[in-house]
């Protein structure tokens, strides 16, 4: 019973972290609708990965990993907000890809950046940490430290898994419109994606500014 607890909160904990509209999200839908759900789902999977990370330093106790993430917070949300509108940028100058009809699967080296890109966006977002200790807090009371190495171990496990399940509905439902989607729709779904990414980067930078001033 304690086994299937603890998954389970991991699950509950990667769906909390992942379902929420945010600069990912984006990201990833506009890749489904552009590439296909394959492109879509691998980069979830580097945002699965990331909040795998941060579930991992608050449940094994890393507490020297936390604080250096904490130190160096500033520099860090800096990086994020900046990629944030540098990816939004290039989403809205992306000129509309042709659906590819029945052919090759997506070049590795295409989904290795497509992981990498959405990896980076996740990690670099120090408030990520912090929910997952309120949550570790709240669901198991494994933070710090407390609880064993094996419990820590799955609530993680559970955590990347409930992420990425989230990821593979989200790029297969899209996948059932990756075709009916033509030029002129994916050319506004460039600059709709792009606009809200630039704002999310935007509304970082300028909470650092302030922050400062």
């Amino acid at each position: 019973m304690t086994f299937l607890y603890l998954i389970l909160s991991g699950v509950v904990m990667g769906l909390i972290a992942a379902v929420p509209i945010g600069p990912v999200n984006v990201i990833c839908i506009r890749r489904s609708f552009a590439f296909g759900p394959v492109n879509g789902f691998v980069s979830g999977l580097g945002a699965a990965l990331g909040d795998g990370v941060f579930a991992a330093i608050t449940g094994f106790g890393l507490t020297w990993i936390a604080q250096l993430i904490e130190g160096y917070a500033t520099v860090i949300e800096l990086i994020g907000g900046a990629m944030m509108v540098w990816m939004g940028w290039r989403t809205f100058l992306s000129p509309p890809v042709k659906r590819v009809e029945e052919g090759p699967e997506p070049g590795s080296a295409s989904l290795l950046r497509a992981i990498i890109s959405t990896f980076a966006l996740t990690v670099t977002n120090p408030v990520t940490l912090l929910s997952f200790g309120v949550m570790f807090a709240g669901l198991g009371g494994l933070a710090g430290g407390a609880g064993s190495f094996n419990d820590a171990s799955l609530v993680v496990a559970g955590v990347v898994a409930g992420s990425t399940v989230w990821w593979l509905v989200l790029t297969t439902i899209i996948g059932l419109f990756h075709a009916k989607i033509d030029e002129k729709a994916m050319r506004m779904i460039n600059r709709g994606c792009g606009v809200l990414v630039i704002g999310c980067g935007l509304a970082v930078l300028i909470h650092l500014a302030v922050k400062f001033a």
